[in-house]
Order: structure tokens, then C-alpha cells, then sequence
């Protein structure tokens, strides 16, 4: 089969496939490219993954949440949810890098 992704090498499998989850170290199996190298997990095993990884309370289900940006004197001010703010045990006190990604997507991150 021809890898989707190069359009130029062949899908193999292999046995070997690491996933990073929250630090945990997953081997799975699936298909790797001959040429570009891009590796395919098979679903069951995916499955099999995201299953394990909830069992372990690694998986976390991904928020998305709308609101409003607002301003103040020195610029424009972000409010950070109060279920967030309880889930990460923020104080109020921290420093956060913010980082530009793409041209519509910022990152906050607590140092």
C-alpha cells in the first residue's frame, strides 16, 4: 500500500510504534512508511490506548471553551474559567509564557 501521506513509499508493519501520553510511554503496533517515515496506528489499538490511558486517569478530554476577551487600561484581558482554574490549582500567583501559534491560535502555559 502507498504511504497517503508521501504518495512515494509503502505502508509496513511494524510493532514499535511509541505514543507519548502525559509522560507514559505507550508501544504500538501499526504501519510506517518506507520513505517519509510517517507511522499509522492501527484503531484497535488506539482504542486499546485511549482505554488504558482513562483506566489510569492520563486521558483528559479535551475542553473547548468560548469566551470574550475584554479590556483594560494596559491592554486586553483574558479570564481563565473557574472549573480550569480549580482543575489546575491555579492561585492567581503564577507566571505563564503565552506564545503565538499561527495567525487565530494562542498558548498559555504555567511555568
Amino acid at each position: 500500500m502507498k504511504c497517503p501521506i508521501c504518495n512515494q513509499g509503502t505502508l509496513h508493519n511494524v510493532d514499535d510504534i511509541l505514543s507519548d501520553i502525559e509522560g507514559y510511554m505507550f508501544v504500538l503496533r501499526g504501519t510506517r512508511c518506507s520513505s517519509c517515515q510517517e507511522e499509522f496506528i492501527n484503531e484497535k489499538e488506539g482504542q486499546q490506548m485511549i482505554t488504558i490511558a482513562k483506566k489510569h486517569g492520563i486521558w483528559q478530554q479535551s475542553l473547548k471553551l468560548h469566551r470574550k476577551l475584554s479590556k483594560s487600561a494596559r491592554g486586553t484581558v483574558l479570564r481563565i474559567p473557574t472549573d480550569i482554574e480549580k482543575d489546575l490549582d491555579l492561585k492567581g500567583t503564577e507566571t505563564v509564557t503565552i506564545s503565538k501559534i499561527g495567525n487565530k491560535k494562542i498558548m498559555v502555559e504555567i511555568e
